[in-house]
């Protein structure tokens, strides 16, 4: 299956024209007449630094902030709390997914009304100052409390970037962008290893345990960078100050050719999110996201203890944990570099899938100390493929989503939905399976599969939908389809549109 999009959009190393408005016999603007020329490469950069270093340096602290309990549990959190066996620790870890899940499409909402720089910054603070509270638990109670709250501030970061970004870029130049946010997961593993590494050794400072500081610190952090954030967050391209009028006006054209023109102010009542859902593919997207999802904090909550098991202590634990999330990120950026520049992503998806299938084949049939290495190994082809193939899938369905409505809510969805395979992972290594952790892996590995399944019946539905389409627009009367493809309410089912696949 090839790459199929609405028009041709110009390289963007050629410095690009466009109209300039002529001022007429009263002095007043005319839409008629050249303007300032624009260097896209140059605009493009101006727009990568703007929209990406924040939103990725804010999910990376989002990411810590959730994952971050699985290194407190190595230094001494379920002792102290009296949660070392049961399913209380199991249940902790669950119930951050209850309002994650819940308060998504709403979020999203929100973050149009409200304006991506204030609700991201809100967000951020919320989950920071839960943080610190933490780190002050005395009970299970208190860790379920928090942990509730965690997952109802962090609900809106991630579905939230997303939304924003895919604003941005047009479908063929959102991989790279997509990947490297995405990435900061992978650098919250590596960081959220190096840093309790780090801060364990402050065990006993102030009479509290190592791992109450790493909450304690990690959501001051967290609290400070969230109001340098409100500063530095940009908005909408219809909202950005940093842009001269020719830009703004630019970057609307050029994402018009690609996926239609964005309404403004699009109406978001219920009545109208209700609407995106008529569609067949959305719930797809969502099918497909939420296997990776139990494959994804399967490991991400239980890394430190899988490698436990290899027999190192709890600082070499969290050291040896650095180095696979460092090659996923890696790996998942070279996935993307390949994706954008033969504008195709099913194949992008698989190809890393199955390589996170062959590492858990491995966990699964290699076991023994003197194996430990093959074993330790296979967790870099799990975090590789896993956290790879799970940017093309959003990337590749947020893009091929159309418009403020349904690009936000369709978005919203597939984050919310996926995120019950969190629900999954959180029971699926359990303490009682140690030190092989079979159920866990089999787990893992067919959720993995299912995902790659939905990954094709989507890309099935894409190609069948763009062949429908064709037949359509050869067949209809071309002004009539013409007009209607202009209705920017449309989106993604514009008559003219086509999926990218």
């Amino acid at each position: 299956m090839g790459f199929s999009g609405t028009s041709h959009i110009p390289d963007s190393t050629h410095s690009l024209t466009i109209a300039e408005p002529e001022k007429s016999a009263d002095g007043k603007l005319s839409s008629d007449g050249p303007r300032t020329p624009i260097d896209e490469r140059k605009l493009m950069a101006k727009i990568d630094w703007h929209v990406i270093p924040c939103l990725c340096v804010m999910y990376l602290l989002a990411f810590l902030d959730r994952v971050n309990i699985s290194n407190a549990a190595i230094l001494g959190l379920q002792e102290d709390l009296n949660i070392e066996t049961g399913m209380k620790y199991n249940t902790a870890l669950t119930i951050f997914f209850i309002p994650y899940i819940l308060f998504e499409i709403p979020s999203n909402i929100l973050l149009k009304k409200l304006k991506p720089h204030l609700w991201l910054s809100l967000c951020m603070f919320g989950f920071g100052l839960v943080m610190v509270c933490q780190g002050l638990v005395r009970n299970w109670g208190g860790l379920m409390a928090t942990r509730w709250f965690l997952g109802m501030f962090e609900t809106g970061l991630f579905p939230g970037c997303f939304y924003l970004m895919g604003m941005w870029y047009r479908r063929s130049e959102a991989q790279k962008r997509f990947s490297f946010f995405f990435g900061s997961t992978t650098l919250a593993g590596a960081f959220g290893g190096l840093l309790a590494s780090g801060i364990g050794k402050m065990d006993g400072l102030r009479g509290y345990r190592g791992w109450r500081w790493v909450f304690i610190i990690e959501g001051v952090l967290t609290c400070v960078v969230a109001v340098i954030c409100y500063f530095l967050v940009t908005d909408f391209p219809e909202d950005a100050k940093w842009l001269t009028e020719d830009e703004r006006e630019f970057v609307r054209e050029k994402l018009a050719e690609d996926t239609g023109r964005a309404v403004e102010h699009a109406s978001m009542r219920w009545r109208d999110v209700l609407d995106v859902f008529k569609d067949y593919k959305i719930f797809i997207g969502g099918w497909m996201y939420f296997g990776q999802i139990v494959t994804a904090y399967g490991y991400a909550y239980f890394a430190p203890t899988i490698i436990k098991t290899y027999g190192y202590g709890p600082i070499q634990t969290q050291l040896y944990s650095i180095p696979p999330w460092a090659a996923a990120f890696v790996f998942s950026m070279l996935i993307a570099f390949l994706s954008d520049r033969c504008r195709h992503r099913f194949a992008f998806a698989l190809i890393p899938m199955a390589i996170a299938m062959a590492g858990y084949g491995i966990l699964l049939n290699i076991h023994g100390e003197a194996q430990r290495h093959v074993q330790y190994g296979a967790l870099f082809l799990v975090t590789s493929g896993c956290y790879s193939a799970m940017p093309v899938l959003v990337c590749w369905f947020s893009m091929n989503l159309g418009g403020h409505r349904r690009r936000s809510v369709g978005t919203a969805w597939q984050i919310g939905f996926g995120n019950i395979g969190g629900i999954i992972s959180t029971y699926s290594f359990l303490h009682k399976d140690a030190p092989l952790y079979r159920n866990g892996y089999i787990i893992s590995l067919s959720f993995l599969c299912f995902s790659a399944a939905m990954a094709t019946v989507y890309a099935v539905a894409l190609w069948l939908e763009n062949r429908r389409r064709d037949r359509a627009m050869a067949t209809v009367d071309s002004q009539s389809s013409i007009s209607q493809s202009q209705d920017a309410s449309l989106g993604d089912l514009a008559p003219a549109y086509r999926y990218n696949y």
